[in-house]
C-alpha cells in the first residue's frame, strides 16, 4: 500500500505469530488439547494493527523476505490497510517468526526468530530520510542494541516522539540508551523496569518514578491486574485496570501501547489516556475482541 499518508511510523518486528493456546494449567512438559493458529504478528506489527483499529494510518518499517510466507504477509497487511511500501523486502532474508505456548496460567514459553530484523539493520530505517515524519514513532526492542543506539543519538530524532517498547524482559537493556532521550516515552511491564533500573520494584508508580528519576522524559508501567502509572514531567498517574477473564496475553502490551498513542493523538490528557490503554489491554486479554 503506498497511497495513504502515515500518522504513526512503527519500527521493529513484522512477522508471522504461531500461537498454541490451551486453556489447560501447563508446568514444563505438558502435552494438552488446545488450539494453534498463525497470524501476523510482531510488536512493531502489533502496535499497527491495533493502532489502524483507532482510525490511525501506520507504516511499518521492517524487514520481510521475499519468500512466499513475506509475499503472503504483506498482502494481509494491504488488505489492513496499512501502509507496506516502506518495508525493506530482503532478497537472501527469510521472513521472520515468533512460537509461543499459553496455558490457562499464562505464557508458558516463547521463541522469537527476528535475526532478519536483526541481520538487515540501517536498512529498515531508509524510509525516514524522505518521509520528514512529525508524528509518534514505535520503535522495538527486537531491533539490534546498536541500532537501537543509533536511533537514540540520531540529531533528526532528539525531539521526535519516540515510544519504546522492550519487545520482551530479555531485551528490556537494550532500550538503556534512551533513558535520557529529552522526548522519548518507554512502555513498560514492571519486571522489564526492574532491569532497566538494576532493581527490582515493588510496583508500578514506584518503578515509573524511578525511570523518571534516570533522566527519562516519560514512563508508563503495567503489572498485570494491579495498578498501572504514568510518569510524566508533571507527575505521576495510577490507574486500576478492569478485572477479567484471562484467554490470551501475546500482544497485550502492545494493545495498550497503540491505544495510549491514539488515545494521546485524539487530544485525551494523562489519565484518560491512561484508562483507554488499560480499558484495550483488559479487553485484548479477555478475547472479547481480535
Amino acid at each position: 500500500m503506498s497511497a495513504a499518508t502515515p500518522d504513526i511510523l512503527c519500527i521493529g518486528s513484522v512477522l508471522w505469530d504461531v500461537i498454541g493456546r490451551s486453556n489447560a494449567h501447563m508446568e514444563r512438559g505438558s502435552d494438552v488439547p488446545g488450539r494453534i493458529v498463525r497470524l501476523p504478528g510482531g510488536v512493531a506489527l502489533n502496535v499497527a494493527m491495533a493502532a489502524r483499529a483507532y482510525g490511525m494510518t501506520p507504516a511499518l518499517l521492517s524487514c520481510v523476505g521475499r519468500d512466499a510466507a513475506g509475499d503472503e504477509l504483506v498482502a494481509a497487511l494491504d488488505r489492513m490497510g496499512l501502509v507496506t511500501d516502506t518495508l525493506y523486502r530482503s532478497e537472501d532474508l527469510p521472513t521472520d517468526i515468533y512460537m509461543a505456548v499459553e496455558g490457562g496460567n499464562g505464557l508458558i514459553a516463547a521463541i522469537a526468530d527476528a535475526h532478519s530484523l536483526e541481520a538487515a539493520g540501517e536498512k529498515v530505517l531508509r524510509p525516514l530520510e524522505r518521509l520528514a515524519f512529525t508524528g509518534p514513532i514505535a520503535v522495538d526492542g527486537n531491533l539490534t542494541q546498536d541500532l537501537l543506539a543509533r536511533i537514540a543519538g540520531r540529531d533528526d530524532l532528539r525531539g521526535a516522539d519516540l515510544r519504546l517498547a522492550p519487545a520482551s524482559p530479555g531485551k528490556a537493556e537494550r532500550l538503556l540508551p534512551f533513558l535520557e532521550h529529552p522526548s522519548a516515552t518507554l512502555y513498560v511491564n514492571l519486571e522489564e523496569a526492574g532491569l532497566l533500573l538494576h532493581a527490582p520494584q515493588d510496583d508500578a508508580a514506584r518503578a515509573a518514578e524511578a525511570l523518571r528519576e534516570r533522566g527519562l522524559h516519560r514512563a508508563l508501567v503495567t503489572d498485570g491486574p494491579r495498578l498501572a502509572a504514568c510518569a510524566h514531567p508533571g507527575g505521576v498517574e495510577a490507574r486500576a485496570p478492569r478485572e477479567v477473564m484471562v484467554t490470551r496475553v501475546t500482544g497485550a502490551g502492545d494493545t495498550f501501547m497503540a491505544a495510549h498513542i491514539a488515545a494521546e493523538v485524539q487530544g485525551m490528557d494523562v489519565a484518560r489516556a491512561l484508562d483507554r490503554a488499560l480499558e484495550a489491554a483488559a479487553t485484548y486479554v479477555s478475547g472479547d475482541t481480535y
